[in-house]
């Protein structure tokens, strides 16, 4: 077998493994090895519309790898608790409440979730009192059922930030950040409310 086969063959190999592989940047790789070998054979063959082809899908695949890479270090990044509330600010809409108002009830349709700008606000049911910073609400939105799992009343005069449904899942599937910030503090909360729920029983 002469060098221009066994670059062809190789070439073949490496792109028909790229059906098998399950993880993105693997396959990438192999999918980049795979064009620049089965581009070097055809030109030794003067197969010149295959080195067109080849051509053509090596950058794709080389700007999908980049992407992946970045997506795996804004995840690790994620993970690491970096984010922070302020950041939906941009995203959300301001409202302004009274001491005593109700922003919502247990059971209410949840079609949003909001964060504390100023003052305080006061979880009924496992009389927890939220502050500045604090986000609420978030389990209503995400939860299959849609629904409050506690009232929430303002403690004096109150500023919120809401952020509707549909921007916390489009922020939830674009940003890992916020994807990670959010279980967190779901995960946070269930915890809290579960010990809280032990320590009065």
């Amino acid at each position: 077998m002469g060098w221009q086969e066994f670059v062809g063959y190789l070439g073949s190999l490496l792109l028909f493994s790229t059906f098998w592989m399950r993880t993105m940047i693997p396959l990438r790789i192999a999918a980049i090895a795979g064009n620049l070998a089965m581009a070097t054979y055809a030109a030794m063959a003067g197969f010149y519309p295959m080195v067109g082809l080849q051509a053509l899908a090596l950058p794709v695949n080389v700007a999908r790898l980049v992407q992946m890479r970045r997506l795996t270090r804004r995840v690790a990044m994620a993970s690491g608790g970096e984010f922070t509330a302020g950041a939906l600010v941009p995203f959300m809409k301001r409202e302004s409440h009274g001491d005593g108002d109700v922003v919502f009830r247990a059971g209410d349709e949840s079609g949003c979730m909001y964060l504390i700008r100023e003052g305080k606000v006061r979880l009924v049911e496992v009389d927890r009192v939220l502050g500045e910073d604090e986000i609420f609400g978030e389990i209503g939105v995400i939860s299959a059922k849609n629904r409050r799992t506690a009232t929430a009343v303002c403690e004096g005069p109150t500023i919120l930030m809401k952020l509707d449904q549909d921007h916390v899942l489009q922020l939830y599937f674009q940003e890992p950040e916020f994807g990670f910030y959010l279980m967190r503090l779901v995960t946070d909360r269930l915890l809290h409310n579960l010990e809280e729920a032990r320590a009065s029983g």
